[in-house]
């Protein structure tokens, strides 16, 4: 059975071929697996394409993909996916946190029949700040995407044939796969996997690829604008209610004085709820403009051990015009045959 690892890259030149040799080892206690590699440089700012190239001179069952600018850690794992071929597919890290000591654990709870594995972690090795954003994206994530309340999720999973095929025709800009997966199956299970700390560097995510991360869930979910209308139809009927009441009890006590401090005060409230309102309604057509407009998931500036050209986008467009190429093609074919007859 063959195994498809793919890792997404950045700034990992010290690191990134222990993980492979490493793994590699792994592998060869188990004679029942095979694995081959997808390494993809997210643009790193040190020489990391240079590590994956020397590894894959070494090794022809490591292949390497470099991006042409830094589109994110989903849209290199997009990329990935779209090469990779195993009957699983596992993802992992490239800073040895993800530890390979760890695969087999992941692979054998596929052997009854997941679709979907995370690895989870006992004692999670990060920071005090990146431990508070997972917290909050575990609760987030099951609300907005419908992870499975008992589910814990994690950057360390493997997945099976099926589900990356399904994964990979999503072409949309900003991916998140964790999302993709839970739309895809519910067969979804977790191992208890040993978490390590990171061997060189700190985390490469700031608050603002967090946060950019986090508002890729609104690709996969409506559930914001339904908050929306409901919140506005409370606030609605707050303010009927506070209106009446006002009307009332100045009818009864004519002499009494209305607050200028409750007025500003109802203003600044209704008014940050409709500024709220108004800013998740811009995010999701920011999104939409940005698709329409072909924003691609990830261009490709040259790849190792690959059989496809360099300096080619690999989306999915050359192929959804293909098709439809093909299809106008047939209706003009068809259409003339009508007419002859």
């Amino acid at each position: 059975m063959l195994v498809s690892i793919i890792i997404p890259c950045y700034n990992s030149e010290a690191t990134i071929e222990k993980v492979v040799t490493m793994v590699m080892e792994e592998f060869r206690q188990h004679d029942e697996y095979d694995c081959d590699f997808f390494l993809v440089n997210d643009y790193s700012r040190d020489d990391t394409f240079g590590a994956i190239t020397r590894l894959a001179e070494k090794y022809p069952t490591v292949h390497g993909i470099n991006l042409m600018r830094n589109f994110g850690q989903h849209n290199a794992l997009m990329a990935a996916l779209n090469y990779a071929d195993g009957d699983y597919v596992l993802g992992m890290d490239d800073d040895m946190q993800t530890h390979p000591s760890q695969v087999f654990k992941l692979l054998d709870k596929m052997s009854e029949g997941y679709d979907l594995v995370y690895g989870q972690y006992a004692q999670k090795k990060n920071g005090f700040f990146k431990n508070l954003t997972s917290k909050f994206n575990e609760a987030s994530s099951r609300i907005l995407l419908g992870r499975p309340k008992e589910i814990v999720s994690s950057n360390f999973w493997v997945i099976t044939r099926a589900v990356r095929d399904e994964v990979i025709l999503y072409k949309n800009f900003n991916p998140y796969v964790d999302g993709l997966f839970y739309r895809t199956t519910s067969n979804i299970g977790n191992v208890m996997v040993e978490h390590h700390k990171r061997e060189v560097g700190t985390s490469n995510y700031t608050l603002r690829k967090l946060m950019r991360l986090w508002l890729a869930y609104f690709n996969y979910t409506v559930l914001p604008l339904r908050i929306s209308f409901f919140l506005g139809v409370i606030f609605s009927m707050i303010g009927l209610v506070s209106a009446l009441v006002t009307i009332i009890r100045k009818l009864v006590t004519p002499d009494m004085t209305v607050g200028w401090a409750s007025l500003m005060a109802c203003l600044l409230i209704f008014s940050g709820v409709i500024m709220l309102i108004l800013g998740i309604l811009g995010e999701y057509i920011g999104k939409l403009i940005l698709s329409i407009n072909g924003t691609p998931q990830y261009i490709i500036r040259e790849t190792v051990n690959l059989d496809m050209p360099a300096h080619r986008r690999h989306d999915g467009t050359a192929e959804r015009e293909t098709v439809r190429y093909h299809g106008l093609a047939e209706n003009y074919i068809n259409r003339e045959q009508t007419h002859q007859q």
